[in-house]
């Protein structure tokens, strides 16, 4: 070999090392992110990858978020949190009540009628993880954010106005506490994962379901029942989130891609997360609205007459069940009641 094809080769050989070592160095981690419902439902839509496209961009293509809706990876919903723990999938989207008794202090926001704004209990949520919940039921995990949907209510077959109106119904609830307020009030409490709900209604394995409005649409449920009671004031019931890491693939990022995590995590996000899911919560109502469904709407007054004695018990259960029970309750209420004081002083998230 001449000496002029000799330096040609070696330069080739530098530019081909120079290009496999840019690819290498613009993605260097690969995340794989599963959740239960499908691609174009409002959660993973408008919460998840904005997300993912967030860290995406801010990496500058280091990291890569492979996107699984519908439980594409395999299992079943409440598998998720354990599919994160052993590195099934890097990243999951779940719900807290999939798992019941498992962390239970996230239940403070699930209980009845605790919570009126999205917004300010997914702040509260954020605040009460960092201090009683991080280091102890999420040990596991590395949790991105945590947050709660919009305002749980009733869809059904048959109009309920009061609780009586609940009596020998088949109803499937979304969480340990829901399904205990069934219970209470003489319904036959049905658990299921979100997915199957439509499935449910149309066969008539349920006489109705408990899930916020913004749910709604994607599964049909307007056309599946023409009855919906919402209620003023505090919601009925309201569901936890998180969308929670693998410890071990978190701790194994370079600082450099930890920090683009971490940018995107915590108390901004989890208000971002939460806001988002109320607000989509309208459009879904409407759907409603066109088809001329029967929407029942429960005064504040009405409710605490018809609802304060069967759900008072519960709250005292609750606090006795859990060490300082009644300390977090108090806590949740007090931390609700002033992130909605602060609520324009935090970030928008992705601003």
């Amino acid at each position: 070999m001449t000496q002029g094809k000799t330096l040609k080769a070696l330069a080739t050989g530098v530019a081909l090392s120079a290009l496999v070592a840019g690819a290498a160095s613009a993605q260097e981690v690969t995340l794989k992110l599963h959740q239960f419902l499908p691609a174009q439902a409002n959660v993973p839509k408008d919460v998840l990858d904005v997300w993912a496209d967030n860290v995406e961009e801010q990496s500058e293509g280091r990291i890569e978020v492979e996107r699984y809706a519908s439980m594409a990876l395999g299992g079943t919903p409440p598998e998720l949190m354990d599919q994160a723990i052993d590195g099934i999938a890097d990243i999951v989207w779940t719900v807290v009540g999939y798992t019941p008794g498992r962390f239970p202090t996230t239940e403070v926001f699930e209980l009845p009628f605790m919570v009126e704004d999205a917004r300010e209990a997914s702040c509260a949520y954020s605040k009460m993880f960092d201090e009683h919940m991080k280091d102890g039921e999420f040990s596991d995990v590395h949790i991105i954010g945590t947050w709660v949907h919009g305002p749980g209510m009733f869809h059904t077959a048959e109009p309920v106005e009061t609780p009586a109106d609940l009596e020998g119904m088949k109803i499937r609830g979304g969480s340990r506490l829901v399904n205990n307020l069934l219970t209470r009030v003489g319904a036959e409490p049905i658990g299921m994962p979100v997915p199957a709900i439509a499935e449910g209604l149309s066969k008539g394995v349920l006489d109705g379901t408990t899930i916020p409005w913004e749910v709604t649409y994607a599964l049909k449920v307007p056309e599946l029942v023409t009855n919906h009671t919402e209620f003023e004031g505090a919601a009925l019931y309201n569901l936890t989130f998180v969308l929670a890491m693998n410890k071990e693939v978190y701790e194994g990022l370079s600082d450099e891609n930890k920090a683009v995590i971490d940018a995107n995590s915590g108390l901004e996000f989890s208000v971002f997360a939460g806001g988002t899911q109320a607000d989509a919560d309208g459009p879904a109502r409407q759907v409603a609205v066109d088809l001329g469904n029967n929407i029942i709407t429960v005064s504040e007054e009405d409710a605490k007459a018809a609802w304060d004695p069967i759900v008072s018990p519960m709250y005292e259960e609750w606090a006795s069940s859990m060490e300082n029970g009644q300390e977090l309750i108090d806590e949740a209420k007090m931390l609700m009641e002033q992130c909605g004081e602060d609520m324009a002083s935090i970030d928008v998230y992705g601003q």
